[in-house]
């Protein structure tokens, strides 16, 4: 199902309609490079044998909840060059994301990031500058969803817009990424008193609580949030449900691992659909392990995120072997007998070297592309 073409019709939501979930970041222009011939040196030049080009950063988390069935709002900046509407374009139109808190600033770059996926890693060089509006600004009163996915490094200089979300209403998901002064202060960690769920990695959350082993730290991390998830990669997931009483965990699937630029937020869409769901924990673990396995399957961040229908394809693929290996893990995955048909199984668009049609150029360069008229949001 995911070599088929894309739905183009436009399907996105108002401000008056519920969010299933609500996003803010930063956007980024990914041109992603893979299978290069030898490691990059100075004054050497490699060849790539693959490359794709995708909207990143706040993009990737964005279109794996949506490709999922979760409606979804996002509050970003883009730029009103090509990068930038083309970007607004793939996500409002291809993706069904409802952009009405996001704003295209007139005289504005795109960030771009390069992108060199390597031994089942990436490493990459980005350039851009601050946005011209805050988030809170821009977001003013949140708009009304079951849940938020938050970045613990917002910047202090000013109150966090999800300061404002009633979390009697939305369960906030909290992730904190790499700290890159590598100081690991606890202090960073304050905010998970508003937060329903904390996904740190493994490595995140022992630098974070001082511990020694993964389980350690999610013992303690279980202290401070209903639900405490912690990654471990390959080896797959640990997690804690305070409010069910759930302790479990879920080995990693056997990919080959062509991309992983996005996989994390892949995982964290996956575990905030079974979450919204009300699935078991260790159903939800599974299910979003399977989903990061089969983008890490195909390059391209944001684009690489599955839909049902691959779900449903590795699913379909799983079932006709007979080899015991692959019927353990179709009792451990049987939850998709029912998971999949109640999901639409949409065709999902894969990540290609070029960014944009030339008719979509052509308007481009004649000013007759403008993004959604959308209202400000100053109100708080």
């Amino acid at each position: 199902m995911s070599d088929m073409n894309p739905s183009h019709s436009v399907q996105t939501s108002t401000p008056e309609q519920p969010l299933d979930l609500f996003l803010a970041g930063s956007l980024f222009f990914d041109v992603i490079f893979t299978g290069l011939t030898s490691r990059m040196a100075p004054g050497t030049e490699v060849m790539a044998d693959g490359m794709g080009s995708v909207p990143g950063g706040i993009a990737n988390l964005a279109v794996a909840a949506s490709r999922l069935g979760l409606n979804t709002g996002l509050s970003t900046g883009f730029g009103d060059d090509a990068y930038g509407r083309w970007s607004w374009s793939l996500l409002s139109k291809q993706e069904h994301i409802d952009l009405s808190r996001s704003r295209m600033f007139e005289h504005w770059h795109s960030a771009v990031t390069v992108s060199i996926a390597t031994d089942g890693d990436r490493s990459m060089i980005t350039h851009g500058h601050d946005m011209p509006e805050s988030f809170a600004t821009m977001i003013g009163n949140p708009p009304s969803a079951s849940a938020c996915i938050i970045d613990l490094h917002t910047s202090h200089d000013e109150e966090p817009w999800w300061n404002s979300v009633d979390t009697a209403a939305t369960k906030i998901f909290a992730d904190s990424g790499w700290d890159p002064t590598e100081k690991w202060d606890v202090a960073t960690l304050a905010p998970l008193d508003r937060c329903h769920a904390f996904l740190p990695n493994h490595v995140e959350a022992m630098k974070y609580t001082r511990t020694e082993t993964p389980e350690q730290a999610l013992t303690k991390l279980a202290d401070r949030v209903p639900l405490a998830v912690v990654t471990r990669g390959a080896d797959g997931a640990i997690a804690v449900d305070s409010e069910t009483g759930e302790r479990a965990s879920a080995p990693g699937l056997p990919v080959r691992a062509f991309d992983a630029t996005g996989a994390g937020d892949v995982f964290a869409a996956g575990i905030v659909l079974g979450t919204l769901e009300g699935w078991p924990l260790e159903q939800r673990l599974r299910f979003a392990i399977l989903c990061s396995g089969l983008a890490v399957e195909n390059f391209g961040g944001s684009l690489a995120s599955p839909g049902w229908g691959d779900i449903a394809d590795w699913w379909a693929m799983l079932r006709s072997r007979s080899d015991a290996y692959s019927r353990e893990l179709s009792r451990e995955y049987g939850f998709l007998d029912d998971a999949i048909p109640r999901h639409a199984t949409r065709s999902v668009r894969r990540a290609e070297a070029t960014f944009g049609l030339l008719d979509e150029a052509e308007h481009h360069a004649h000013g007759t592309f403008s993004p959604p008229q959308t209202p400000t949001h100053k109100d708080t």
